[in-house]
C-alpha cells in the first residue's frame, strides 16, 4: 500500500470511529454553554443544582457496585457535574478533582471499599471521593466551620483510612497497610494514588523502594495529569515524558501531524493526547520496574472502557507490587477550568456557567505580594540574591520575582528537603538564597535546616508564608509551630512582621543579613492597610518598638495580633488600666531591655503570639526567670494558639475560638488581676 493510501484509510476509520468530545457538565436546561455563540450578556451566579438521576441513587459506593457496568460514564459524567456545583458554592480545590472523576468512580465500582483502602495524596483530588462515600449530603459544607474538610480524614469517614494534605505520603502509608494486611491474614486490597508532581518528594521513591524490596501486594495509580499545582519541574516529569525525543514517538509524531492537518482542531487535540500517551509505551515503565514493581499503561484516566477492564485485572492479580500508569487532565470536561494554566487549582465561589469567580475586593494587598515585591526591589540593588520555591511559586510570591528574574528563580518541586539544601549549597559560594517555603511545609525539611544550615551557621534566609491560622485549609496547613522548632536552634534568627510595612522592612533585613541563618514569618490573607514604605531599610536585630505608651498593662505582640493588642488597648484604657503596646518584632534574638522594662514597670505583662506553646512567650518568660523578674509584684502571662488542632474555619473565628482577639486579650488581663470581665450591649466590657 502506498502512503497516500495508508493515510486515506487512517483518515476514514478515524471518521468512522467519530471521536468523542469529553464529557461536559450537566447545566440546568435555562442556561447555555460557556461558549454558546448567543450568549451576549454576562450570566448571574447560578445556584441551581445539575440534574443527576442516578447519582442520587448512590449513598456509598456499595450502591454504585450494584449498576451494570454500562452506567457507570453516567454516573462519572453527573458526579463531575455535581463536583462543580458543590464547589461553586464553597470555593476549594476544583482542578484535581475534575481531572479524577472517571479513575474515583472506576476504583470504587472495582475494588470493595471501605474493607479495600484507597489513599488520596495530597487530598485536593478527593472531594468526588467524599460525594460518592456517603457525604454527597453535606458537600456543600466543605471548607466551612464546622462541615466537611477540604482533604482526607480518618475522624471523617471510615472510607478515609488516611489522612492527607501534604503531599507524597500515600505509597509509605499503603505499604504500611499492606504489611498490617499480610500480618493479621486478611486478603483486602491497598491502592495509594499519586499524582507526578508529588512523584518529585523522596518519599515517594524511598516508599517504592521499600515496596519493590518487600514484593509487597501492594497497588499503585500514577495519576500522570502534567501538572501538581505549578506546571512540573524535575527529572520524573522529563521520564514521563521522555518520549518526545525518542525516535519511536519522532516517526509517531510525524505521522500525527501529516494525519491530523486536515482533520480539524477536535481530532487534531485527540490525537496530540493519544500520541502523548505513547510516551509510556517506549519507556516500559522502566524506572519503575528496577524498583520492583510490575508498570502497567499508560492508559486514558478518562475512558473507562480501558479503565475497568485494566483495575479489574489489577484487583485480581495475586503479586505485587503493581504500579498502573493514568494520564488524566486536570480541570478535564469543565471548559473555564480546562483554558486556564493552573486548571482552576483553587477556587473562590465562582459562577458555574462562565467560571468567573467571586472574589471580595481586597482592601490591603497580600502579605504574600508585598513579599514578592519587596524580594525584587531588594534583588535589583543585589545580584546575589536568589529565589527557591518548592513547587508553589504563586503560593509563596515568588512567582512574581520570576517574572523579573528568571534566571535568578528555582523551582525544585515537591521537594523542599532539597530545597533547604540545595538553598544551603547557594550561600556557600556568596550568594543570598530565599528559600520560600510554608510554615507547615518547611516542617517537612527540619533536619536540613537543622544539619545543612543552622549547624553550619550558613546565611539561608527563610520567608516562612502560612504563618499562624490559615482559615479554610485548616490544622494541616496552619503555621502553628515554626517559631517553636526553629526557635530551639542556636544561631538562628526569627523575625514576625506586625503588618505589610514591617514585612517589606524584614525583607531588606534578611537580605542584609549574613550573619547566620535568618527566618521571618507572617501570614496568609490581605494585610491590615497601612501605607508602604517606598523602600525597605534593615531593622536592628534583636530589637522590638513600643507602639502605645501605659502604665498598668504591658501586651507584648509577636505578628500581626498588634492589631488585636491595639483594640484591647483602648478597651483596657476605656475601663481606666493604662496600656503600653509593645512590637517585639523578634522572637530570636529576644530584646531583653524590652522585655525587661516591661515587666519592671507594669501590674501585668501579657505576651501575645500566633503560634505554639514552646515558642515566644516560652523564650519571654525563661529570659525573665533568668533574671529574677517572675519573683516580683509583675503578673506575666502568655497567650498562644490552644494545644490542640483546629478545625477549618474563617481566621477571624478560628482566632476568636483560640482567645487571641481583643475580647480573649482584655480577659486574660482581668483574669491576670483576678477580677471578672462581664460583656454588655454589642461587646464592650466592664470590670
Amino acid at each position: 500500500m502506498s502512503k497516500d493510501a495508508h493515510y486515506a484509510c487512517a483518515d476514514q476509520r478515524t471518521r468512522r470511529r467519530r471521536i468523542a468530545p469529553p464529557p461536559s457538565v450537566v447545566y440546568p436546561s435555562s442556561l447555555r454553554h460557556p461558549h454558546s455563540p448567543s450568549r451576549h450578556k454576562p450570566v448571574t451566579r447560578v445556584t441551581e443544582r445539575p440534574s443527576t438521576p442516578l447519582l442520587d441513587t448512590i449513598r456509598i459506593p456499595a450502591d454504585l457496585r450494584r449498576l451494570p457496568e454500562h452506567q457507570v460514564k453516567q454516573v462519572a459524567d453527573e458526579l463531575r457535574a455535581e463536583t462543580i456545583s458543590a464547589v461553586s458554592v464553597t470555593g476549594g480545590h476544583l482542578g484535581a478533582g475534575l481531572g479524577v472523576i472517571e479513575l474515583t468512580t472506576a476504583l470504587h465500582y472495582v475494588f470493595d471499599t471501605p474493607a479495600d483502602r484507597i489513599i488520596w495524596d495530597v487530598g485536593h483530588q478527593a472531594y468526588p471521593h467524599k460525594i460518592l462515600t456517603g457525604r454527597r449530603d453535606r458537600i456543600r459544607t466543605l471548607r466551612q466551620g464546622g462541615g466537611l474538610s477540604g482533604f482526607t480524614k480518618r475522624s471523617e469517614s471510615e472510607y478515609d483510612p488516611f489522612g492527607a494534605a501534604h503531599s507524597s505520603t500515600s505509597i509509605s502509608a499503603g505499604l504500611g497497610m499492606a504489611v498490617a494486611r499480610d500480618l493479621s491474614d486478611r486478603k483486602n486490597h491497598v491502592i495509594a494514588v499519586i499524582g507526578d508532581g508529588a512523584m518529585s518528594a523522596g518519599m515517594a521513591y524511598e516508599a517504592m523502594n521499600n515496596a519493590g524490596a518487600r514484593h509487597e501486594r501492594l497497588i499503585v495509580i500514577l495519576n500522570d495529569n502534567d501538572m501538581s499545582i505549578a506546571p512540573p519541574v524535575g527529572a520524573m516529569s522529563a521520564y514521563l515524558a521522555r518520549l518526545a525525543s525518542g525516535k519511536t514517538y519522532l516517526k509517531l509524531r510525524d505521522i500525527g501531524k501529516q494525519l491530523t492537518r486536515s482533520l480539524g482542531k477536535t481530532i487534531d487535540r485527540t490525537v496530540t493526547r493519544a500520541v502523548e500517551h505513547a510516551r509510556g509505551f517506549v519507556t516500559g515503565g522502566t524506572l519503575f520496574e528496577e524498583l520492583g514493581f510490575y508498570y502497567v499503561g499508560p492508559i486514558d484516566g478518562h475512558n473507562l472502557d480501558h479503565l475497568l477492564p485494566v483495575l479489574k485485572n489489577v484487583r485480581d492479580a495475586d503479586f505485587g507490587p503493581i504500579l498502573v500508569h493514568v494520564v488524566t487532565q486536570k480541570g478535564k470536561g469543565y471548559a473555564p477550568a480546562e483554558e486556564t494554566a493552573d486548571k482552576l487549582h483553587a477556587v473562590a465561589k465562582f459562577d458555574v456557567v462562565t467560571g468567573t469567580q467571586v472574589k471580595a475586593k481586597a482592601n490591603a494587598p497580600s502579605y504574600t505580594k508585598v513579599f514578592g515585591e519587596s524580594l525584587v526591589k531588594e534583588a535589583a540593588k543585589d545580584d546575589r540574591i536568589v529565589a527557591i520555591t518548592a513547587a508553589m511559586p504563586s503560593g509563596t510570591g515568588i512567582d512574581l520575582f520570576e517574572k523579573v528574574y528568571p534566571a535568578r528563580t528555582f523551582d525544585v518541586g515537591i521537594a523542599e528537603q532539597h530545597a533547604v539544601t540545595f538553598a544551603a549549597g547557594l550561600a556557600t559560594e556568596g550568594y543570598k538564597p530565599f528559600c520560600a517555603i510554608y510554615s507547615t511545609f518547611l516542617q517537612r525539611a527540619y533536619d536540613q535546616v537543622v544539619h545543612d544550615v543552622a549547624l553550619q551557621g550558613l546565611p539561608v534566609r527563610f520567608p516562612i508564608d502560612r504563618a499562624g491560622l490559615v482559615g479554610a485549609d485548616g490544622a494541616t496547613h496552619a503555621g502553628s509551630f515554626d517559631v517553636a522548632y526553629l526557635g530551639c536552634l542556636p544561631g538562628m534568627t526569627i523575625m514576625a512582621a506586625a503588618d505589610e510595612a514591617e514585612l517589606v522592612h524584614m525583607v531588606a533585613t534578611a537580605a542584609a543579613y549574613d550573619d547566620g541563618p535568618i527566618a521571618f514569618r507572617y501570614p496568609r490573607g490581605e494585610g491590615v492597610g497601612v501605607d508602604l514604605p517606598t523602600e525597605g531599610v534593615p531593622l536592628a536585630i534583636g530589637k522590638g518598638r513600643i507602639v502605645r505608651e501605659g502604665s498598668r498593662i504591658a501586651l507584648l505582640s509577636l505578628g500581626t495580633r498588634l492589631a488585636e493588642c491595639l483594640k484591647a488597648a483602648e478597651d483596657l484604657g476605656a475601663l481606666g488600666l493604662s496600656t503600653t503596646v509593645a512590637d517585639a518584632r523578634f522572637a530570636k534574638p529576644l530584646d531583653i531591655d524590652l522585655v525587661t522594662r516591661l515587666a519592671r514597670e507594669h501590674e501585668v505583662l501579657i505576651t501575645v503570639e500566633e503560634g505554639s506553646i514552646g515558642g515566644f512567650g516560652s523564650f519571654v518568660l525563661h529570659a525573665l526567670a533568668d533574671r529574677g523578674l517572675l519573683d516580683g509584684a509583675c503578673r506575666v502571662r502568655s497567650m498562644v494558639l490552644p494545644d490542640v488542632y483546629l478545625d477549618h474555619d474563617k481566621p477571624e473565628a478560628m482566632y476568636a475560638r483560640a482567645g487571641l482577639d481583643a475580647r480573649g486579650i482584655v480577659a486574660r488581663v482581668f483574669e491576670a488581676l483576678g477580677r471578672e470581665v462581664v460583656a454588655v450591649g454589642t461587646g464592650a466590657l466592664r470590670a
